[in-house]
């Protein structure tokens, strides 16, 4: 049987970082160092359609914050 084929019945959670991007973690795990939970857990697919509803622009914080600085600048 090949892995498409299984059922994945995992429990994920949104986890989020610093610099707002939205990744899924096993919710029975601690997070990785330096993120956060989103307030979100379910399954896999449950958990990417909230991310995709929710990270809507993909540009780090960081760089966001540069450009909006740079805006003021002109």
């Amino acid at each position: 049987m090949n892995r498409e084929n299984i059922e994945d019945t995992i429990v994920y959670k949104v986890v989020v970082n610093d610099e707002e991007q939205y990744s899924i973690w096993p919710a029975d795990r601690e997070n990785p160092l330096g993120w956060r939970d989103a307030g979100k857990t379910g399954l896999k697919q449950e958990c990417l359609e909230y991310i995709k509803e929710v990270w809507t622009d993909m540009r780090p914080l960081s760089l966001k914050k540069k450009m909006e600085e740079s805006a003021h600048q002109t």
